[in-house]
């Protein structure tokens, strides 16, 4: 199985509501592998969700895959009322601690590209981790509702006061 490591955006609700872009395309990850839109046809869901592509470490499931002009996006649920690991890992994700996500694949089609790495045209999804450190730089979770809205609300905020304040200068 191939595992690659993505930065993403995740942000978990209090119901377990995570989603994220899993993969970007048109942008290698740290070794040089870039996957082209198309490779993810056919994703078999639900998808497992682990933490830190620990197959023993299961704490719920990936249900949509939607690829995007921008790349592949998942949404899914952490198991918050049914697995504590889960519960620890909502925590992480919404302390920011763990913001990543990482697929697990197995390459079905793919050609070498000029300066290392391949171009995966063709794959097999087998589980999409959240992980401290992603491989894939644009990878990240995108919506844990509650951490992620609080943080970009008060990032806005902080910029109006900003601007509020050089128009009284």
């Amino acid at each position: 199985m191939d595992r690659v490591y993505l930065e993403t955006k995740i942000a978990a609700a209090d119901d377990g509501s995570i989603e994220g872009l899993a993969w970007k395309f048109a942008q290698p990850d740290r070794i040089g592998d870039m996957i082209v839109k198309g490779a993810f046809t056919g994703a078999s869901l639900p998808l497992p969700m682990l933490f830190g592509h620990d197959q023993n470490d299961p704490i719920g499931t990936w249900d949509v895959a939607e690829e995007r002009s921008e790349g592949l996006h998942l949404k899914g649920r952490l198991l918050v009322d049914d697995v504590p690991r889960a519960r620890e890992v909502r925590a992480l994700v919404r302390s920011g601690a763990v913001r990543g996500i990482s697929i697990g694949f197995r390459t079905k089609k793919a050609a070498p590209r000029p300066r290392g790495g391949r171009t995966i045209s063709e794959l097999e999804l087998l589980e999409a981790s959240l992980v401290t450190i992603p491989m894939h730089p644009g990878a990240r979770v995108t919506s844990a509702k509650t951490a992620v809205r609080a943080l970009s609300l008060a990032a806005t905020l902080q910029r109006a006061a900003a601007q509020l304040a050089k128009k009284e200068i």
